[in-house]
């Protein structure tokens, strides 16, 4: 049942937030009661260090007393730095004690004992070895050869109040040197001391509500040992008890209270994260606006750019074709101009040498053709005056049979030569007087 009990505090430690500038274990609504008034016992021998007494809670039984005790330390060197309730806002938090190197803050408590609300006056460590003040600690016999004694002076009103903060609490903060001592190594308390506190949540008469702060068994020479010459009963409550009214009605209120605290952390921290997500969806679609305008400018910078490069090389494609057909048109035109120069050369040298060739022979013809035609004319006018023709009838002239000149040749297509004159008829010679009949000329035929 008392397991169960725990289980249900560790789930309410959970639903608790404990103060900020320690570790905790369990925490409660209720304060913890006032520290009792005892002696320390004899320690059992050189090494063991003392580990103050404190109340710890059980859930549903309230409080219980967790002896102090003298205890073997995990290795040489290491002091102990008490645990202490600490009110945190909402709820007082235990926070755990740990060994170190150096005593570290505790909530300002004055345990006792060496422990006087900051570091501790009991003793130190020098070579290995542990001194004990005999002033504050419990030492003698043969065994305690390294004892001194000095006066702790408590820098901290003297009571017996037994936590941190809250209504009636210590107001102590942590020094300069007990934050850095909490942020050294530390060491769990040992297996003795975690056993030393089951057996006392076990142990009935260690309630609050049953010894009502004066507790039978408020030290032990050992861990664990709760009878015998070792154990130490209190003298006195701290303070004078008062029992809780209604212990399942606060439980309740303390639940009910820390489920509302937890209700509105959760509620808080979804708004917040409501908000978060608003603001990060806003800046999302912020980015993803300007990327989205990065990108359309970019594409319109790359059409622009790509249109500019089409039509750079349009014109150029353009100006190359242009270039070509001038030049085409142009070697053509030479070859033609070429052609046709050509081409008229030969026709009129052709029409030249046809040309000369016609004047040629047009020349000879006309040159034998002169030739020829003097003769018949000559002949024929010597046998006219060779007869008289007074009685006889002159012959019929012979018309001078005129040699038909030669067929020209066809002047070229393009080249028609003038036709020639045809030579005169030469003019008959009038007929001569008749001659007497008895003359005739000799020779005559009738």
């Amino acid at each position: 049942m008392r397991k169960i009990r725990f289980l249900l505090l560790a789930f309410l430690i959970v639903a608790v937030p404990a103060i900020s500038f320690a570790q905790f274990g369990v925490s409660i609504m209720i304060a913890p009661p006032a520290l009792p008034v005892y002696t320390q016992p004899l320690c059992p021998s050189a090494g063991y260090l003392w580990t103050p007494g404190y109340w710890g809670n059980g859930g549903d039984e309230g409080y219980f007393w967790v002896p102090g005790t003298w205890v073997e330390p995990p290795m040489v060197g290491l002091l102990w730095t008490p645990g202490y309730w600490g009110w945190g806002g909402n709820a007082f938090a235990w926070n755990e004690g740990y060994w170190g190197q150096n005593v570290g803050f505790y909530g300002g408590v004055n345990y006792g004992f060496g422990y006087g609300g900051v570091g501790y006056g009991g003793g130190y460590w020098n070579n290995g070895n542990f001194f004990y003040n005999r002033s504050v600690s419990n030492v003698s016999g043969a065994s305690f050869t390294n004892v001194y004694e000095k006066t702790v002076i408590n820098e901290t009103t003297v009571n017996h109040v037994s936590y941190n903060g809250g209504q009636g609490g210590v107001t102590a903060r942590p020094t300069a040197a007990e934050e850095t001592a909490s942020r050294e190594q530390h060491t769990p308390a040992t297996a003795m001391q975690t056993q030393h506190v089951h057996a006392a949540s076990t142990n009935h008469a260690l309630l609050a509500s049953v010894n009502h702060g004066r507790p039978a068994i408020a030290a032990t020479a050992k861990p664990g040992e709760f009878s015998g010459s070792g154990v130490v009963a209190a003298k006195e409550a701290g303070a004078p008890y008062k029992a809780p009214e209604n212990k399942a009605t606060e439980n309740k209120a303390a639940e009910n209270k820390a489920a509302e605290d937890k209700a509105t952390e959760n509620k808080a921290a979804e708004n917040k994260a409501t908000e978060e997500k608003a603001t990060e969806n806003k800046a999302a679609e912020t980015r993803s606006n300007e990327n989205k305008a990065a990108e359309n400018k970019a594409a319109e910078t790359r059409s622009n750019d790509n249109k500019a490069a089409e039509n750079k090389a349009a014109m150029t494609r353009s100006n190359e074709n242009k270039a070509a057909e001038n030049k085409a048109a142009m070697t053509r035109s030479n070859e033609n101009k070429a052609a046709a120069n050509k081409a008229a050369e030969n026709r009129s040298n052709e029409n030249k040498a046809a040309a000369n060739k016609a004047a040629e022979t047009r020349s000879n013809d006309n040159k034998a053709a002169a030739k020829k035609a003097p003769a018949p004319r000559t002949n024929e006018n010597k046998s006219a005056h060779a007869e008289p023709a007074a009685h006889a009838q002159p012959a019929p002239r012979a018309q001078p049979a005129h040699a038909q000149p030669a067929a020209h040749a066809q002047p070229a297509p393009h080249a028609q030569p003038a036709a020639h004159a045809q030579p005169a008829a030469r003019q008959q010679a009038a007929p001569r007087p008749s001659a007497p009949a008895e003359k005739k000329a000799p020779g005559s035929k009738e």
